[in-house]
């Protein structure tokens, strides 16, 4: 079956597309930001319990977890204000009524809070897929003054209805679809849903807790990926998204090579650092005028 959600398209057949101040290459650098709830099974687990059973309350895995919220993000988030760099935070609504302090000063930056459920849970899990959608946007809404405009999944997940309800409830891009390095719209019921370029290549979680490489991974990955996007970006825009997690990325023997990404990308002419809206709005510009 060809993909419901997009024509297909091949990347280099395109009209080219031409970033602001004719930029080759937008990076776009998400932090995801998650609540797991210590009364459930853990979202992840990076240590097994002994005799292979399921505990409730998983202490050491939801530890692992909270360092992120109370260590790693700060690390990670001192790296990129000290590049001048705005990140998307993919957020879990919880998190604006847990760790208020956290969504605020990340607001005081100049970051953007996108929808990413309203607890570390898949929509496939919840009863009524709708309303957790809406219970997101209003929470982020609530705290924020402004609604979120983009949506990625707990885990990418979604519903074969996902795409329709986040249109109808006024979202206005995903990043769930990880198969493109431009945007391009999605097939939807009604209104509008674009597909912004997430990555499951550059991103922590398959790099370090399913591949399990080593700490300088991250930072060989981004520039080899960069390299090549931004040769190709001379001829028509390229989108590359580092999507990292504070409980993993954050750790001390990591945050150096975290710090290295933007060191190198910062060294080149042509680059733009850029929010998932920013992205969004000058995609729409360039395709409709």
């Amino acid at each position: 079956m060809p993909n419901p959600r997009a024509e297909y398209s091949p990347l280099f057949h395109r009209a080219p597309l031409k970033l602001p101040n004719n930029a080759r290459i937008a990076v776009w650098p998400i932090i995801n930001v998650e609540e797991w709830d210590i009364n459930e099974p853990m979202a992840r687990t990076v240590l097994p319990t002994p005799q292979g059973v399921t505990v409730i309350p998983d202490i050491p895995n939801y530890a692992w977890f909270d360092y992120g919220l109370r260590a790693g993000f700060w690390r990670m988030k001192r790296v990129l204000d000290n590049h001048h760099i705005r990140a998307t935070v993919s957020l879990n609504a919880s998190v604006c009524l847990s760790y208020p302090q956290l969504v605020q000063e990340s607001l005081d930056s100049g970051w953007e809070m996108m929808g990413h459920g309203f607890i570390q849970r898949v929509l496939n899990k919840e009863p009524n897929e709708r309303a957790t959608i809406r219970r997101t946007i209003d929470t982020i809404k609530e705290f924020t003054g402004t609604a979120p405009r983009g949506w990625m999944g707990p885990g990418l997940a979604e519903t074969f209805d996902t795409p329709d309800i986040l249109a109808e409830e006024g979202i206005e891009y995903v990043c769930d679809w990880c198969n493109d390095d431009q945007p391009y719209p999605m097939k939807v019921k009604s209104g509008s849903l674009t597909s912004i370029p997430y990555t499951v290549e550059l991103n922590d979680i398959p790099i370090y807790l399913v591949q399990h490489h080593r700490a300088p991974e991250i930072f060989e990955r981004a520039k080899d990926q960069f390299d090549t996007l931004y040769e190709e970006g001379a001829e028509s825009a390229r989108i590359m998204a580092v999507s990292t997690h504070p409980y993993i990325t954050g750790v001390p023997y990591r945050i150096k090579y975290y710090n290295q990404i933007w060191e190198y990308i910062r060294q080149f002419d042509d680059v733009i650092f850029m929010t998932g809206s920013e992205i969004l709005d000058w995609y729409k510009s360039a395709t409709t005028s």
